[in-house]
């Protein structure tokens, strides 16, 4: 499963106890966002969760001395980021998305999204993007109420749209919500897989995010998720790229009850999928300016102690880090022959990554009722995916065509070490949890010189990284 990041500074008791009545829970919730169900299947829970610091939210985006001063923990803005990847100077060429539409693929999605884009916009100093569409192809989704399900979704949702835009301003953007009924046990891959499949029987878009997924083990078989390829398949004879999330917990995802953790390592559903493009998170070190003071690291935040006190209230190591490892349902893609003594004879994730760390959390604008409106702090790999997706459409611009799957030309990339490909050589994605009363260690994976399951090829450097990107896909 993926899970959103949510936090926001805290400012007075009063309005901590307020957008804590509305979300409802203690003062820090570690909470499911939905509880969905196959009908087509055995039950499999698919969504993020969100852990949400119940305090109030900064009318102007958080600065990173603001959040080091207050929380110890770094935040950055949208064009922090964008420099952080280099987009800025793609812009300065004419390359910012123009003429190509990202698609985000959110549950519920948010009753402000428009409003709220446009004032992270107007906070941003951005454009609105050409054109923003939301359609609900897979029903209508039911009327919002400000209760914690809906609020997680909307935090979802906004941190897809937002920086997605942000990588990419001058893209259009059509937002696909699915419907999730109010009770348990209704919604599901057969909702998400119906809307994806209208967006692509009718071309919406050249690039699809998905910020959420479930632990392959949550399926009642490997056959199950093989039975339900066929929106992957169609996708990439479509021409259109396809993006994931490897989801935020670690080697250790969650179990079908959406709270407890494997103790072995264990990896997600559709980022595992060979005609998925799987996206891990990272660390980044910036200034104010977003300039690196010193190289990426593999996102893992399970043991930054003060991090976990302004999350948790705790120091006791919790789950904070991306997701990486082994498909126990796929085998080793062609691409990946050259990784083999890595990933063995399984497909491996993730392939690339961006940010995605907490203590890095992106300034996210909220404002749906039930929520004091302004910016919070969201992070995790549901931020890494709609930021490739964003990566995507600016090649897809510069090579004047979509580009489709896209994994076979990233590992070709990596192999004839192309300058676009940044490698990340630090961090791994170890976790360590309390449950059933004692603390477990899942070992996870190193990140290193060359392809790894921490990090995937690494991150980009987008000046190079877009134009050879353009090259090898075409």
């Amino acid at each position: 499963m993926r899970r959103s990041r949510l936090l926001a500074v805290a400012v007075s008791t009063a309005t901590v106890a307020a957008l804590g009545a509305a979300v409802g829970g203690t003062s820090v919730a570690r909470t499911s966002a939905a509880s969905a169900v196959s009908r087509a299947n055995a039950s499999v829970v698919v969504h993020p969760q969100v852990i949400l610091l119940k305090s109030a939210p900064s009318a102007t985006a958080q600065t990173t001395a603001q959040c080091r001063a207050q929380l110890q923990i770094s935040c950055y803005n949208a064009h922090q980021i964008e420099q952080a990847f280099g987009t800025p100077q793609l812009y300065s060429q004419g390359i910012t998305g123009a003429g190509e539409t990202i698609v985000i693929v959110d549950s519920f999605g948010s009753p402000t999204i428009q409003s709220d884009l446009a004032s992270f916009d107007a906070g941003m100093g951005l454009p609105a993007p050409p054109s923003f569409t939301v359609i609900q192809p897979a029903g209508p989704v039911p009327p919002y109420h400000p209760n914690g399900l809906r609020i997680n979704w909307v935090a979802e949702t906004s941190l897809d749209v937002e920086y997605s835009h942000a990588i990419a301003p001058g893209a259009n953007i059509v937002l696909v919500e699915t419907p999730v009924a109010e009770t348990e046990g209704e919604h599901g891959f057969p909702e998400i897989l119906e809307a994806e499949n209208y967006v692509i029987k009718h071309h919406l878009g050249i690039v699809m995010s998905q910020s959420f997924g479930a632990t392959e083990e949550t399926f009642p078989s490997p056959q199950t998720i093989l039975a339900q390829r066929a929106t992957y398949r169609a996708a990439a004879a479509a021409g259109i790229t396809v993006t994931a999330s490897t989801g935020d917990d670690g080697a250790a995802n969650v179990k079908r009850n959406g709270s407890d953790f494997y103790r072995s390592p264990v990896v997600g559903w559709p980022a595992s999928d060979p005609l998925v493009t799987a996206v891990g998170g990272t660390q980044l070190h910036l200034d104010a300016a977003g300039n690196a003071g010193r190289p990426a690291n593999a996102w893992n935040d399970t043991y930054n102690k003060s991090l976990l006190e302004a999350f948790t209230g705790s120091t006791t190591p919790s789950p904070f880090s991306t997701g990486g490892g082994d498909s126990h349902v796929f085998a080793r893609p062609f691409w990946q022959n050259g990784v083999k003594g890595v990933v063995g004879e399984h497909r491996g994730i993730p392939d690339i990554s961006m940010s995605g760390a907490c203590d890095g959390s992106v300034d996210v604008f909220l404002g749906p009722p039930g929520v004091t409106p302004g910016f919070y702090l969201v992070c995790g790999t549901s931020e890494a995916s709609p930021e490739f997706a964003g990566i995507v459409a600016l090649t897809a611009q510069a090579a004047g065509h979509p580009l489709g799957l896209i994994n076979p030309a990233l590992y070709k990339m990596s192999a004839a070490g192309d300058a676009g490909i940044v490698d990340v050589t630090k961090g791994d994605n170890t976790v360590s949890f309390m449950q059933d009363g004692a603390m477990h260690t899942v070992h996870g994976f190193d990140a290193g010189t060359g392809y790894d399951k921490a990090t995937g090829v690494g991150t980009l450097w987008a000046p190079d990284f877009v134009p050879e990107l353009a090259a090898a896909a075409g």
